[in-house]
């Protein structure tokens, strides 16, 4: 049943508000974060309350305009969008208060900027969540690159306007040449831009839908996948917490998040069956989710393998829906959020590192978890979830995928999946090891007790930061929660399959 109701465009205004305030209190660096926190807490609530409708089979709709029939800017709530958008709107209240502690330990400039492009960035999210149709989320998706723009080149170095033009070249020119092509071809193949349970784009030339599915993966280049990458890393140039953001709360989640929407409901899983395209799908990502993972490996700045990381993690959820198969898409379904707490707290992690310690690369990182007990500990739980070993939630990802690789009858994609996880603990495992261990092998094998002491005493500012500290532990436990209780996680595929 298609309820009307007011709280998707509630959300949206709360957060675009929250910009507003934000700006207003400019000279009360105070009162500024004190919207930040309370926007992202109004958000949240708001979101959560649509839940026992959504979950009891409905969803929440409100026709903002309607242009022409089957053209109209709408905002509809169903399943996939609900969980998204939980996942996005409580990862924004840590990553508020995270990004207090963070930008006030390091005084970075422009702090009023960054809150209110990030509390716009999060206003956009909500919007292509919670899109009810093609043309609502073609404006979402562009909205968030422009606003997040000044968020990736805030530190205002030759660096980062470089990384930051890389960005949005990467993002504004694969979405005017691909996406908005895809957009109108399909109007004119179907009739309208709806999203359908059972996909709009049925029957028709096969050649045509074939370069209609080509344009739509190529104009979301916001899932990173290989040869559309290159944006990400450069955009890596940005402070931690907009890291943070643009991989586990918005950017890249919107990407994934979109081609599950074209995968499930524009083309539909029988037309991609029928057109082959969905094992043709998996084999291009599989290409990135290996790829990416073999360069992870050579990285020894940590954001770097963390964003190469991204870029294969990402493909894990085009993988599972591009099986085709029940177990296949709620694997990948599950990930955005499984993905999302477990690189939320990575990132979390390596800006308190660098916050306190000023440290940046893995090869500096000797014994860093003796000082950075909390963080580590975080670092280490996240990593388990990134591998997919039990208990994190990321178990419940590869679970259902491998189920969905069997279901699907590739033994390839299984081998990948299988390949992927090995290459997962070779570049994580080896950080946890050099912050726990390394340190004092070294100092028994190399400069003695001695050295041992100076070496701890150079180190002895080193020490947690709260305000970083706090959120970092509860984006880890939200990991190792979905790994105890993945239904609250599937409880939503039932409303997606």
């Amino acid at each position: 049943m298609v309820i009307h109701s007011l709280k998707p465009l509630i959300v949206l205004g709360v957060a675009a508000a929250a910009a507003v305030l934000i700006l207003l209190s400019r000279k009360r660096p105070n009162t500024r974060e004190f919207w930040s926190i309370l926007a992202g807490a109004v958000n949240f609530f708001i979101v959560l309350s649509m839940a026992p409708d959504v979950l009891a089979g409905n969803t929440l709709e409100i026709v903002l305009m309607s242009f022409a029939p089957g053209l109209s800017m709408t905002l509809r709530v169903d399943a996939l969008g609900l969980m998204f958008a939980l996942t996005a709107s409580f990862l924004w209240i840590l990553t508020t208060i995270y990004s207090i502690g963070y930008m006030r330990s390091l005084n970075e400039h422009a702090q009023t900027r960054y809150f209110a492009c990030f509390a716009g960035a999060v206003s956009a999210t909500m919007g292509a969540a919670f899109a009810g149709n093609l043309l609502a989320l073609y404006l979402f998706y562009e909205l968030i690159t422009m606003i997040t723009y000044p968020l990736v080149s805030h530190k205002d170095t030759p660096e980062a306007y470089a990384g930051g033009k890389k960005y949005i070249t990467y993002l504004l020119g694969t979405s005017k040449l691909f996406l908005l092509p895809a957009v109108v071809l399909t109007y004119v193949i179907a009739g309208t831009l709806e999203f359908s349970r059972t996909g709009i784009l049925h029957g028709g030339d096969p050649v045509l839908l074939t370069v209609v599915y080509a344009l739509f993966i190529a104009g979301f280049a916001k899932a990173a996948i290989m040869p559309l990458h290159n944006w990400l890393p450069s955009a890596m140039v940005a402070p931690t917490p907009v890291s943070a953001l643009l991989h586990a709360v918005a950017v890249v989640k919107v990407g994934v998040f979109s081609i599950l929407r074209v995968i499930l409901y524009v083309f539909g899983t029988g037309t991609l069956k029928a057109l082959g395209l969905g094992m043709v799908t998996a084999y291009v990502v599989s290409f990135t989710i290996i790829t990416a993972s073999v360069i992870a490996l050579t990285k020894d700045n940590l954001k770097a393998r963390l964003a190469y990381s991204t870029i294969s993690q990402l493909s894990y959820i085009v993988l599972g829906a591009a099986l085709l198969t029940p177990s296949g898409i709620t694997g990948g379904v599950i990930h955005i959020t499984n993905h999302a707490f477990a690189k939320i707290t990575l990132f979390f992690c390596a800006g308190s590192i660098y916050a306190v310690a000023h440290k940046s690369n893995i090869s500096e990182m000797s014994g860093i978890g003796r000082k950075l007990p909390w963080t580590m500990v975080a670092f280490s739980i996240a990593v388990l979830g990134m591998i997919g070993a039990p208990p994190a939630g990321g178990f419940a990802t590869k679970w259902y995928i491998a189920v969905g690789t069997m279901e699907a009858g590739s033994m390839v994609i299984l081998l990948v999946l299988l390949a992927s996880t090995v290459l997962n603990a070779a570049y994580f495992l080896p950080i946890v090891y050099t912050a726990f261990f390394r340190e004092s092998q070294e100092a028994r094998g190399h400069h003695g007790h001695g050295d041992e002491l100076h070496h701890d005493a150079h180190h002895e500012d080193i020490k947690e930061n709260p305000y970083i500290a706090v959120p970092l532990v509860i984006s880890a436990i939200g990991s190792l929660a979905l790994g105890f209780y993945p239904d609250v996680l599937l409880s939503f595929i039932r409303g997606i399959l």
